[in-house]
């Protein structure tokens, strides 16, 4: 993991522009995924706030994204945790390592309490990531998004920073 850098955009078109990642990831991320795309994001990771947003990176390429994003107001001490890799990585171990190191600093650092991630019906295989990382399950949000022309379910994960 690192930070995003002007350089990833070559590959992060290349991985990004993927309807089997779309597929599993909020309409934030767009599809197909253009150079626009690609610009706006590195735009948008280099600017400070309290959010993470960082690179995944393989043998010196970045191969997909990981981060925690910062609740607002009475929210602010939750973080959305998310990821994505690019299709040719997945089934690697590669996000779980990435994940595992993320979370050591987020404990670390102290700003979020609690980090949320929910997940699309259809994807056991982010479920089982987050559950190798320690998140629990806390519910089944029956026909609560709607992706792909579909309304279909969301699990939502939790895992407690500061017990």
């Amino acid at each position: 993991m690192r930070p995003w850098a002007p350089a990833d955009k070559s590959s992060l078109i290349a991985y990004a522009n993927n309807r089997n990642v779309w597929r599993n990831l909020a309409d934030i991320f767009p599809h197909p995924y253009t150079d626009a795309d690609a610009e706006q994001w590195l735009r948008i990771a280099s600017a400070p706030d309290r959010s993470f947003k960082l690179a995944i990176e393989f043998d010196g390429v970045a191969v997909g994204g990981i981060g925690a994003r910062s609740g607002e107001g009475i929210f602010v001490r939750t973080a959305q945790f998310g990821y994505w890799l690019g299709e040719p990585f997945w089934g690697r171990g590669i996000v779980t390592a990435a994940g595992r190191s993320l979370l050591d600093h987020l404990k670390q650092d102290g700003r979020f309490a609690r980090l949320e991630a929910p997940v699309f019906e259809w994807n056991p295989s982010s479920m089982r990531i987050l559950e190798k990382l320690g998140f629990e399950r806390v519910a089944v949000l029956r026909k609560s998004v709607t992706k792909d022309g579909q309304l279909i379910d969301s699990v939502l994960y939790s895992l407690l920073l500061d017990p």
